[in-house]
Formats: C-alpha cells, sequence, structure tokens
C-alpha cells in the first residue's frame, strides 16, 4: 500500500469530509424538524390529513433514496424545480429521513403516559402546554435512542449524494481512485473517516441521554 499520496488528496479528502459533516448535520437537523411537524400533525390533525401523510410517509420509506434523488435532481427541472447539486441533495436527504423521524416521534409519544396527559388536561392546561411541559420531554426521551441511531444511518447515506456531483467524501474518494488506481487506500481513508464521524456521534448521544435523563429525574 502507498500512503504517500494521501499528501496529494489529503486536501481534497479533508474538504470531502467537511462537506459529508455539513451534508449529514443539515440534512438530520431539518429532516428531524419536518418529522416531528408530521409526527404531531399526525397525532392533531383530522383523519383525511392523517392519511394523506401516511401516503406519504409509506412511498418515501417504501422507494430507495437514490431514486428519490434522482426523481428530485433530474425530475426537478421539469416541473420548474432547479436545484444546485448541494441544495438538491440537502433537500433529498430531508425528504428521505423525514418519515422516519416521524415514526420515531409517533412512538415516542405514544410511550407517553395517558394518566399525565389527562392529569394536565385535568388542571386545565391547554394542548400547545401539554405538547411543550409534557409530551415533547418526556416523547424526547423515549426517542432519543432512536433518533441517534437513525441519525448514524444518515451519515452514509451522504455517500449517496456523490452520484449528483456533491463533493462530499466519496466523491473526493472516487476521484482519487479513479486517478491513482490506488482502491485500497481510498476506501480505507473513507471507512476510517465514517468510523470516526459514527463513534463520536454515538458518544454525543450516549452523553445527551445520560444528561437527560439525570435533568428529568431532578424535576421529579
Amino acid at each position: 500500500m502507498d500512503w504517500s499520496i494521501l499528501q496529494q488528496y489529503g486536501p481534497g479528502l479533508l474538504s470531502g469530509f467537511g462537506n459529508t459533516i455539513l451534508c449529514w448535520f443539515l440534512g438530520t437537523i431539518f429532516s428531524m424538524a419536518l418529522g416531528l411537524v408530521i409526527a404531531l400533525v399526525q397525532r392533531y390533525g383530522s383523519r383525511w390529513v392523517g392519511r394523506i401523510i401516511q401516503v406519504y410517509i409509506e412511498i418515501i420509506r417504501g422507494t430507495p433514496f437514490l431514486v428519490q434523488l434522482f426523481v428530485l435532481y433530474y425530475g426537478g427541472p421539469l416541473v420548474g424545480l432547479r436545484l444546485d447539486a448541494l441544495p438538491a441533495g440537502l433537500l433529498g436527504l430531508t425528504i428521505y429521513g423525514s418519515p422516519y423521524f416521524a415514526e420515531i416521534f409517533r412512538s415516542g409519544f405514544r410511550a407517553v403516559s395517558v394518566g399525565q396527559i389527562e392529569a394536565a388536561r385535568a388542571i386545565g392546561m391547554s394542548e400547545p402546554s401539554i405538547v411543550r411541559r409534557i409530551l415533547l420531554p418526556l416523547g424526547l426521551v423515549s426517542s432519543l435512542p432512536a433518533l441517534v441511531n437513525f441519525s448514524i444511518i444518515l451519515t452514509k447515506e451522504t455517500v449517496i449524494l456523490s452520484i449528483i456531483t456533491v463533493p462530499e467524501l466519496m466523491y473526493q474518494v472516487q476521484r482519487m481512485s479513479t486517478e491513482t488506481f490506488r482502491y485500497l487506500e481510498a476506501n480505507l481513508v473513507l471507512a476510517l473517516f465514517f468510523w470516526a464521524l459514527v463513534e463520536t456521534i454515538s458518544n454525543v448521544g450516549r452523553w445527551l441521554e445520560a444528561r437527560v435523563t439525570k435533568h428529568l429525574i431532578e424535576r421529579t
């Protein structure tokens, strides 16, 4: 193995890794926010709205991310939606991740005791206050491990963005491989970068879970 090529391609790989982190972070934040909205609308919206949302969830979960990205990036201009590669990638991650986060939030909300919600209504709390002070905090605690787990899954989905020329890590690794024919070194670098990112997310998730649990215990 010849690791000296990293001196030449190191800056490009680091730039690609930075773009990967950016795509993952923004894609996770946006898709998590959209998933939370979807879960709340499912819970408090009308039956017809709930059915429409369920159709959206089933379509997105039932089709590969690559297909969704192609439809968005290459099919978007047919309906007037023209996006550069990076915005299209972020929008694609947001659309792809939102149904999964919605289902995670929905299961977290269902884990909240009905008795607590009924008690809050009995003392005159408004529904927005119940959501803000009871449903969201307790539901998020139940959902946190699954939220972290799917956030890790989204890190690996970022490699697909290279197909539409987003200059993330996979794109830079492919460039390095095709120019040097050093496929082993390039893919080992890719694996190491993703391993480091996943380990960081996992540790942060465990830290958040411990902090949130401790905070709730102190409140009670």
